[in-house]
């Protein structure tokens, strides 16, 4: 360390305050402080530091007077840069790194550079896992016990993460850093998405200077719902072809290119988070046609599991006496029990996601690359992670062409309905996904999907770690348990900065990871795990990790079973089953029978970490919750007043319409030659509504997930001049009240609709099932125009501007209230589902 030298009293009592507590190796000053090329790395106890005090002289006049600088604050010396990658519900058999079949190549050459990691843990969903992963604290901890779009009212699952949880963006960028956030976002609250904010939880906010992604739990990847920081961008217009994976690569080179060429002794940090491969599944046509020539899935998802495994056990990632569960014949059928036709499809199906899968890894081997060419690579910390929880089941058995039909409680579409979309799989017009067969043999050598937090299936990843300057024993295998609260403790310790005490004024809550840095060393090879004890949690649905056992609830809701009715006691009202990890790599052999005290002994220690981790209070809901109130901006309030144009109004801020009845009610003037163009629309291409003048005709429709669009039409042009158009919608149904009674009878129930023109009726149609949960999360409420795709390709294309002049647009909503006599009803009532049928056995658990 270079000497410091004090020029006064003042100095030395400055340097001693930028060091406070800092150990020895971390008071690091270069140059000669006040001087203007003066820098400091600093004790990062309090975050941000404290304003040094003036070390010049002032006198009456400047020339009397010294001038003195306060030092560049910067990490402390060889301190690397951090590309940190995860990408989205892929499961442990996915990368060819692991035994996939899917080319993974990038993956690969990390692997072969650096380390493999084999207990790599995550939440089970996607942005619980993000929360942890970005704040090392347990995903209950920082408030997402569920995604946003689930939130409910209570500390662990509001989705808020708290100000006393400052992210490694934070105390890396107060540290010196530059710091960056590319692809998605799942951790801004769905209720504070708008361009009203507030903006504190979106990533510039969290301390990630440069954001550019899709807020959001999935997008479409050609038309994304794109933001650069806050502002929402179009890049994609004009662009025919274009795909955010490879957008989101170069930008992410342009960044750090830039970066590098402004200051190239500034660390960066990179949170690369593409949106592959959840669904939709959207990789380029030329990836398709590469992955269909490979023939890698024509025998089928269960020779595809044995395939898995067996590369698995040659690459001595799982131990040789590994055995696999015997396939769920009960859940999904095996491949020789498919027609041809449904044979057919799958195939397809899974050739899109491995092509997304295989385009994604290339696309990150590009950035890895840049790091190469700017002369980084050396010092570049690559923490790799496959999947922020195994492979998605959201596709249900037979997969969909429309995510959109299961949040809806559509999630068996039948095959010759989904044939229409064949030669399209996997294009704009798709918001695909695939088989649960594929995803099951996507797990192994565990079972279960994302959502099963109690089934290594949906929690146990893996990871490759590449450091070359640091880790040297390349190609390492590490089997320590390493859950992603731990990689924020590992990237402190790699930079050398320590976990601020107070952020902001506000004393920050204690780590809850424990740094894996200790596995790079070679001589820690087999070294025991550090991190001993782990819980899990997901919907009712959890699991105790401690020292090698694990206590499981036994899943009881595949994950497209979404829409029954939840657990009422997801503590107690369980069967239990009990593993010993040391032994049973893969979860297949239950000894809880043989070890009844263990049981007991860990039951009690997961609600002791429950009641620590703000757990509690356990719910069992899935889809429930997603149309459960939040403190949006639309809180509370039933009536809406627009007087002028405006668009990207997202889904969790805008007025909810289903479930309730309603009127829009929009004033306009027509000019002289007529007029069209989009009064109001909110969704898109894959379910919605839209508002809209077509050749000057009033038009209403709802497009019912991509399957059907019901269409209220004028008879003929508005003539030039002032106008009042309505559309007003009866609704049948009780309406969300009845989910407080665990009981989903009140949603998606009939309603109907009549379109209005200067006070005249003019169409009356009755929809017999209406939407009960979501439109399409990735686009906007829209006035004016309609931003990405449309609600009927068939009548327009976007923007579709109004060309009539908006005087005023009024939505009045009137929600169902349940009367006395319904609440006693409701009380009384066998549970029914979306479709009205009673529910006898979903979720039981033991009786």
């Amino acid at each position: 360390m270079r000497k410091i030298r004090c020029l006064s009293n003042a100095l030395c009592l400055l340097v001693s305050a930028l060091l406070v507590a800092a150990p020895a190796t971390a008071q690091q000053v270069t140059g000669t402080l006040g001087s203007p090329d003066a820098t400091t790395s600093i004790s990062g106890k309090q975050l941000p530091a404290p304003d040094p005090k003036f070390g010049g002289v002032i006198k009456n006049d400047a020339l009397q007077s010294k001038a003195w600088w306060a030092p560049r604050i910067v990490p402390p010396k060889g301190a690397p840069n951090v590309l940190l990658i995860i990408t989205d519900d892929a499961g442990f058999g996915v990368p060819s790194t692991f035994g996939g079949v899917i080319p993974t190549p990038t993956m690969d050459r990390l692997a072969s550079e650096g380390l493999r990691y084999n207990r790599v843990f995550s939440t089970a969903l996607c942005s619980p896992t993000r929360a942890a992963l970005i704040t090392g604290r347990n995903h209950h901890s920082a408030g997402f016990g569920v995604i946003s779009e689930q939130s409910t009212g209570f500390p662990g699952y509001n989705s808020i993460i708290g100000k006393d949880k400052a992210t490694i963006g934070r105390i890396l960028l107060d540290n010196g850093y530059s710091t960056s956030w590319f692809g998605k976002d799942h951790n801004t609250p769905a209720f504070a998405a708008s361009q009203v904010g507030p903006f504190d939880q979106w990533p510039t906010g969290m301390g990630f200077e440069y954001f550019y992604g899709f807020v959001g739990g999935d997008a479409n990847q050609w038309q994304p719902n794109l933001f650069r920081n806050t502002t929402q961008i179009y890049p994609f217009e004009g662009k025919p072809g274009w795909n955010l994976i490879t957008g989101m690569a170069d930008e992410a080179i342009d960044w750090m290119t830039r970066i590098h060429q402004t200051d190239p002794s500034k660390p960066i940090f990179i949170k690369y988070a593409p949106g592959a491969t959840h669904a939709p599944h959207h990789p380029t046509k030329e990836w398709v046609e590469k992955i269909r020539a490979m023939h890698l899935f024509d025998d089928g998802y269960n020779k595809l599991r044995e395939t898995i495994f067996e590369n698995q056990k040659k690459l001595g990632v799982v131990p040789k006496d590994a055995r696999l569960t015997p396939w769920p014949n009960e859940v999904l059928k095996p491949w020789d029990q498919l027609s041809a036709e449904e044979k057919k499809l799958f195939v397809r199906q899974v050739e899109i996601f491995a092509a997304y899968a295989a385009y994604n890894d290339h696309e990150i081997g590009r950035v890895i690359k840049s790091f190469e060419d700017l002369g980084k690579l050396d010092n570049t910390l690559i923490i790799y992670i496959n999947g922020d929880n195994g492979t998605s089941a959201e596709g249900g058995p037979l997969g969909t062409p429309n995510e959109v039909a299961f949040f809806n409680g559509v999630s068996e579409l039948p095959v010759d309905v989904q044939m229409k979309w064949y030669d399209v799989w996997g294009t704009e017009l798709t918001y695909n996904h695939m088989s649960a067969g594929w995803s099951w043999a996507f797990d192994t050598p565990f079972d279960w999907f994302k959502q099963n937090a109690s089934r290594l299936g949906g929690i146990n990843q893996n990871m490759v770690v590449s450091w070359p300057a640091r880790i040297k024993d390349k190609g390492g295998l590490r089997e320590q348990f390493v859950h992603v609260i731990d990689v924020m403790p590992t990237i402190l310790e790699a930079a050398g900065i320590h976990a601020p005490e107070v952020v902001d004024g506000i004393k920050q809550a204690p780590i809850e990871g424990t740094s894996f840095a200790y596995t790079f060393d070679a001589k820690n090879a087999k070294a025991a795990s550090k991190h001993k004890t782990q819980y899990f949690e997901m919907m009712g649905q959890w699991a105790l990790y401690e020292d090698g056992w694990l206590l499981s609830t036994k899943v009881n809701r595949a994950p497209w079973q979404a829409f029954g009715v939840a657990n009422t006691d997801p503590l107690n009202n369980q069967i239990f089953q009990l593993y010993d990890l040391n032994k049973d790599f893969s979860q297949s052999d239950d000894i809880a029978a043989q070890h009844p005290q263990k049981v007991k002994e860990l039951r009690a220690k997961f609600l002791a970490e429950a009641k620590k981790y703000q757990v509690l209070p356990l719910d069992a809901s899935v889809a429930a919750r997603v149309v459960a109130p939040r403190p949006n901006i639309t809180a509370g309030r039933s009536e809406f007043v627009y007087t002028r144009p405006m668009v990207g109004l997202p889904q969790g801020d805008s007025p909810f319409l289903l479930n309730a009845s309603y009127t829009i009610t929009a004033d306009i003037d027509v000019p002289q030659g007529g007029a069209e163009g989009m009064i109001l629309t909110s969704g898109g291409r894959f379910a919605g509504y839209g508002f809209y003048l077509l050749k000057g005709k009033p038009v209403f429709l709802w497009n019912l997930i991509d399957l059907k669009r019901v269409k209220w039409e004028g008879p003929e042009a508005l003539t030039p001049g002032k106008h009042t158009l309505e559309f007003d919608f009866k609704y049948e149904g009780l309406g969300l009240g009845t989910l407080a009674f665990n009981n989903m009878s009140g949603l998606g129930r009939p309603g109907t609709g009549t379109l209005k023109v200067d006070g005249r009726d003019v169409q009356t149609i009755k929809i017999e099932r209406t939407l009960p949960m979501i439109l399409q999360w990735d686009e906007s409420f829209d006035i004016g125009s309609d931003t990405l795709t449309g609600v009927n390709d068939a009548d327009y294309k976007p923007p579709f501007p109004l060309t009539a002049k908006l005087n005023k647009l009024t939505i009045k909503i009137d929600r169902p209230a349940l009367s006395p006599e319904e609440v006693k009803k409701l009380e009384g009532a066998q549970a029914e589902a979306l479709d009205g049928k009673p529910l006898t056995h979903v979720q039981p658990g033991p009786q």
